[in-house]
């Protein structure tokens, strides 16, 4: 069996509680041998500010090279106001710079967005479509993933219990693996 790739599940929100964290640690689980998720969140990311980036701070610093030691990223969003959370944005603008330079560059990715509404975060997952060419690798087209309907999908101890999600989930997995393994032969 070959070593899994290392991927990063991205996840677009800062509550403790929220389903998109509980969504990308389902997905950690549900990860089949050929990928090994770490999910990381926004948390510590200072504001980008274009006047630090001649001596960036540590927290970019460190975002940055995670991102760089992947092989790949999932966003996994809410939708917020019908775009992605401002600090999902906020990582991606501090993790693309310096211009040229972007840690996503060359990364397969793929986009999971969610709502516990009727639409799944389809314009989160269409914002980030747009924001990401020019400064990532290749975008996973097939299949879409917008999850609507979440609120019911976890137990109180945020293990996911809706099998109809979980169906959704792993063939989402299995089609991101054969994507990233194309994508790095």
């Amino acid at each position: 069996m070959s070593i899994p790739h290392h991927i990063l599940a991205l996840v677009g929100s800062l509550r403790k509680e929220s389903f998109t964290l509980k969504i990308a640690n389902a997905l950690a689980k549900l990860a089949p041998p050929a990928l090994k998720l770490e999910v990381v969140t926004p948390h510590g990311i200072s504001f980008f500010n274009q006047d630090l980036e001649a001596n960036p701070p540590a927290d970019w610093l460190a975002f940055r090279e995670r991102i760089q030691r992947s092989a790949g990223v999932i966003f996994v969003t809410p939708e917020y106001n019908r775009s992605i959370p401002g600090v999902l944005k906020n990582a991606i603008d501090v993790a693309s710079r310096p211009y040229g330079k972007s840690s996503f560059l060359g990364k397969p990715v793929g986009i999971v967005s969610n709502s516990p509404g009727p639409l799944g975060g389809v314009s989160a997952a269409k914002h980030l479509q747009n924001i990401l060419p020019g400064i990532s690798g290749p975008i996973m087209g097939q299949p879409e993933t917008y999850l609507n309907g979440i609120g019911d999908a976890f137990d109180e101890k945020g293990n996911l219990t809706k099998e109809s999600l979980q169906k959704v989930l792993q063939q989402y997995l299995d089609a991101f693996a054969a994507f990233v393994d194309k994508q790095n032969k």
